[in-house]
């Protein structure tokens, strides 16, 4: 068992931009002690800039909030890199979890990471299991992956284990010059976890402990091609076996010219819920 001198266990880092339903959605679900853990919300130049006050009408005012607001949008990987690079300063904490803008988290969901981390310290990085859900159409399917650091490694080179808003990792595992890497446009998470498994190992919960919205206009189906564009930078630049980095960059030029539709109809036949 670890032991620290930090005065809380982690930072919830959330980036902001328009959607606060869907952040109220997301703050709702979270459940942890509450002098413990700290929420830091990165407003990426909102129309109308979130204010305290308004989250408090909404959630309990025991939820220790710290809003941070660029001037304007700039994007999520500089929304993300501020608020990394304003809690790397407050050396306080353990750890660091990501949590988006209409996303969930089942009750026992930080607890879990929180006493894995601690009980498994040669572990940098943890994700979970988690249901991608349209609340639209409420079509969901489940995303299941490898588990151990060795099964995720080889899976790293054909899609990106950990989920973003299902992670979280230790503070000490990256510093002011390692941050989300602009380089990959849209798939900055798959470069930065990449980054983290280079310095320890890394591991899968395997329970659902998050629900991922399905947003039509999000970035993910939005700049889809794009994404998959900066995937393939990220294998072809961290992939360290050779015949796996080949056959997943194959797989991705594969993925540029399927229909998402297709892929889609492909995940909820295999894995609806």
């Amino acid at each position: 068992m670890e032991s620290y001198p930090h005065k809380i266990d982690f930072y919830l880092l959330i980036p902001f931009y328009n959607n606060l339903p869907g952040l109220l959605h997301s703050l709702q679900s979270v459940q942890y002690d509450a002098d413990k853990y700290k929420v830091v919300i990165v407003d990426d130049g909102s129309d109308q800039p979130i204010t305290l006050d308004e989250l408090y009408k909404h959630i309990p005012h025991h939820i220790s909030v710290e809003i941070i607001q660029l001037p304007c949008n700039k994007g999520i990987t500089t929304a993300l890199n501020t608020g990394l690079q304003w809690i790397l300063k407050q050396d306080n904490a353990r750890y660091i979890a990501r949590l988006d803008c209409g996303d969930s988290c089942t009750p026992e969901r930080f607890y879990r990471q929180v006493a894995f981390l601690q009980q498994n310290p040669q572990v940098n990085l943890v994700g979970s299991w988690c249901i991608f859900k349209d609340y639209t159409t409420n079509v969901a399917f489940r995303y299941i992956t490898p588990t151990r650091h060795k099964k995720i490694k080889r899976g790293m080179h054909f899609r990106n284990i950990f989920i973003h808003p299902t992670v979280m990792w230790r503070c000490d595992a990256i510093k002011d010059n390692e941050l989300y890497p602009y380089t990959f446009p849209d798939a900055e998470d798959y470069g930065f976890f990449y980054q983290l498994m280079q310095k320890g190992e890394s591991a899968i919960i395997p329970e659902y402990l998050v629900t991922c919205e399905i947003n039509h206009k999000g970035i993910s189906l939005s700049s889809r091609k794009k994404q998959l564009k900066s995937r393939i930078k990220v294998v072809k630049e961290y992939g360290r076996n050779r015949v796996l980095r080949y056959l997943g960059v194959f797989k991705l030029r594969l993925l540029l010219i399927i229909p998402y539709n297709l892929v889609f109809a492909v995940k909820r036949t295999l894995y609806g819920v």
